[in-house]
């Protein structure tokens, strides 16, 4: 079938991202789905720092390829032995789904799955096809998604059915933003009851997080980013104060705290917020990033501290989630409003805007957008 998508044609585009046409509307094969794998029609597909990573050079993938990886929608046909969902049935994408044999997903962690990282890796679906091209070459898939598109073909594992009564368009900010964000507080950080939190990077993740650290109760919550706006977005969601990312950082945080936090998240995918989490965790703390810079960086930390203070660093990929169990839980706190992941929403766009998204993005003049197809 004949659709319509956002291509990633070359890789490395640093900046002013609509000047360079940067992702390229075209129209694009995408073939039926073969067996285990499910042809969705895309409702609506967030924005996300992790595409414009990929377009920027951060994250290098082979190209030409379909960005897009939160998205939500609808299923419209589903290939051989796929028994469990059906046309018209809801769904959110995963962008790092189980195979649920490999010894991670046997270990109750699909997010560090060995057989989704491997095709992933390559733009293959987890099937190990690729069901894209564009006159006669075939387009990779972005981390089994590629939801740039008015059609996507997908893993059956890389779905969760939505049983909530919830608009498409703001399902798709579950499957990632909140899933990463909010389950790093839930999941890898176990926030508890009147805790400490700093939350650094305030993006749609670090929102998520900060939503996350007020539904499991934290006691204060500090937001930490360069931008007065993101800031004030955090203090309305719930954050109890908020302090520019600058040099004074640390002392402001550590001041208003009483000496540091019990958790502190690096959502910003920076070395610097990295170390900026970990010096403003207090003695016997935990800090906990997910953010992901490039490949190349590292980072420098006072070794002895770890030991002597028995701090806890801790990596988190899409929040320590198994989202067929998480996602209808995080449903059910926003059905009690407990987790609002309308308020970040600060844009709703149109497929041929999607290179605007990427410099509002860029420029910190958005905080979650998606691009709506319905």
């Amino acid at each position: 079938m004949k659709i319509t998508a956002a291509v990633l044609e070359r890789g490395g585009i640093e900046k002013d991202f609509e000047a360079a046409e940067a992702l390229a509307v075209r129209q694009l094969d995408l073939d039926a789905p073969g067996p285990g794998e499910v042809l969705i029609r895309v409702a609506a597909a967030g924005v996300c720092h992790s595409d414009l990573s990929v377009i920027n050079g951060t994250r290098p993938r082979p190209v030409p390829m379909v960005l897009g990886h939160e998205a939500s929608g609808h299923v419209e046909a589903v290939g051989d032995g796929v028994t469990d969902l059906a046309p018209g049935d809801h769904v959110v994408c995963i962008f790092a789904p189980g195979c649920g044999s490999c010894t991670p997903c046997a270990e109750g962690r699909p997010a560090l799955c060995t057989r989704a990282a491997r095709h992933h890796g390559v733009g293959e679906l987890m099937t190990g096809h690729r069901r894209l091209s564009m006159d006669g070459r075939p387009v990779h898939h972005h981390v089994g998604v590629s939801a740039f598109a008015t059609h996507a073909v997908l893993a059956r594992p890389s779905l969760v059915k939505v049983e909530a009564d919830i608009p498409p368009h703001i399902s798709a900010l579950f499957s990632c933003a909140m899933l990463t964000g909010a389950g790093a507080v839930f999941n890898t950080a176990r926030v508890m009851p009147g805790s400490k939190v700093a939350v650094v990077g305030l993006g749609g993740v670090g929102l998520s997080a900060i939503l996350g650290a007020a539904a499991a109760g934290a006691g204060e919550i500090v937001a930490i980013d360069p931008f007065p706006a993101k800031r004030e977005a955090a203090l309305a969601m719930g954050a109890t104060h908020a302090v520019a990312a600058d040099d004074d950082t640390v002392a402001a945080v550590r001041d208003l705290t009483g000496g540091g936090v019990d958790v502190a998240l690096e959502l910003a995918g920076s070395v610097r917020a990295l170390e900026t989490a970990y010096d403003v965790t207090c003695r016997g703390g935990t800090t906990v990033t997910a953010g992901l810079p490039h490949p190349d960086a590292r980072m420098s930390l006072n070794a002895l501290k770890l030991v002597a203070e028995e701090r806890s660093l801790k990596g988190s990929y899409i929040g320590s989630c198994v989202p067929q169990r998480d996602l209808p839980r995080m449903f059910a706190l926003h059905a009690l409003g407990r987790l609002p992941v309308e308020k970040m929403l600060t844009h709703r766009l149109k497929l041929d805007q999607i290179n605007l998204a990427m410099d509002q993005l860029d420029r910190g003049k958005a905080i979650r957008q998606v691009i709506e197809f319905d």
